[in-house]
């Protein structure tokens, strides 16, 4: 070896070489919050119970989300539609509670693929962190979009749904009123 080689010279200057090299690339980090990254338009993020065009939620508690959940996230309780709740929700049965333990979650998107209703989407919002694991199990409090803020899942549907939902016989998501009803014998 040479003297240079054994005060390790030519190693020190490749080192500072890569060093001041990335001084003049373009930075990795994001100044968040007040930067925010822009995300792949199906990103998933938190969940959304999502409500008709007159405001009633769309969840009939099927339970086929909760089946669908590969992480057992899901957990619904159904309930009977009262006299005058006709407008809260759109058929006799409906979910009294539904909660997503957002611990379990792995956004996989099953969920939604499941509902035969179109109820639960996954939404671009980021779910926030918390210190405490109750804050972590979303109810219909924090699920259900507000009837005066409705939640843009748009991104979510494929072309294919989109052009489907278009054919007026294939309609299973459309909302009768009473007259529309068939007579039942």
């Amino acid at each position: 070896m040479t003297l240079a080689e054994r005060l390790y010279l030519p190693a020190i200057l490749h080192g500072l070489k890569i060093t001041v090299s990335h001084f003049f690339k373009k930075k990795v980090t994001i100044k968040y919050p007040e930067e925010k990254r822009e995300f792949s338009k199906v990103y998933r993020g938190t969940h959304v119970l999502k409500r008709d065009e007159i405001g009633a939620e769309r969840c009939t508690a099927c339970g086929l989300c909760a089946v669908a959940c590969p992480a057992e996230a899901i957990t619904m309780v159904a309930a009977e539609r009262k006299k005058g709740e006709e407008k809260l929700y759109r058929e006799e049965k409906y979910a009294s509670v539904y909660e997503i333990n957002m611990l379990r979650c792995i956004f996989c998107g099953l969920c939604e693929d499941a509902c035969p209703k179109e109820a639960i989407f996954l939404t671009d919002r980021i779910t926030p962190s918390t210190f405490k694991r109750g804050e972590n199990i979303y109810g219909k409090n924090k699920l259900v979009e507000p009837i005066d803020k409705p939640i843009d899942i748009s991104a979510r549907q494929t072309q294919a749904v989109l052009e489907f939902k278009k054919h007026k016989e294939f309609a299973h998501n459309k909302v009768y009123t009473e007259k529309q009803l068939p007579n039942k014998h």
